[in-house]
């Protein structure tokens, strides 16, 4: 199967959701063009408030449309961009990649994957439990994390539902993702 863009998203305001587009413009060093988390610096609301001059490693969100089948068929009503993802995936097992992975997105976007998304509160406000069906645990009772991978845009241009995604693994050796 190839690995394909999904759906695209983005919102202006710092709202829980994103909006479903028929595409989104990534800038090189920001991120989507007109979503609320563009910037060079980071706009994660409550990063802010701790050092509004910490480099922002969340300038695009990337879910697995693999999770929200998972996720509906434990009950959830979950669409692309309901989790506040800006690019939604197929085909790419986004939670494996090391750190530094660079995702190239149709003919010129690429994203270099930071870390993992940490689920937060929020979740359980769009709908109840859906915080705790994103976390697991793996075999020797570690603490998986299911809602996504964080990056930042090395090449801009613009994504849609449809185009094709190549993944690009660093160089060795390769660092496990860690929540950004």
């Amino acid at each position: 199967m190839t690995s394909r863009v999904t759906a695209v998203s983005r919102s202006a305001t710092h709202t829980f959701s994103k909006t479903p587009l028929e595409s989104i413009r990534l800038l090189p060093g920001l991120g989507v063009e007109g979503d609320a988390h563009a910037g060079v610096t980071v706009k994660h609301r409550s990063r802010v408030a701790r050092d509004p001059s910490q480099p922002n490693l969340r300038q695009v969100h990337l879910v697995h449309a693999e999770l929200h089948d998972e996720l509906r068929e434990a009950g959830f009503a979950v669409r692309e961009g309901d989790m506040g993802e800006n690019v939604t995936t197929r085909g790419v097992d986004l939670l494996a990649l090391p750190t530094g992975t660079r995702l190239r997105l149709g003919e010129t976007a690429v994203v270099e994957v930071t870390g993992l998304r940490n689920p937060c509160v929020q979740l359980d406000g769009f709908q109840h439990g859906l915080m705790k069906a994103v976390l697991d645990r793996d075999e020797e009772g570690n603490l998986v994390r299911k809602a996504g991978v964080m990056g930042i845009v090395i090449a801009g241009g613009d994504v849609r539902p449809g185009d094709a995604i190549r993944v690009e693994p660093p160089a060795g050796p390769h660092q496990p993702l860690r929540p950004v």
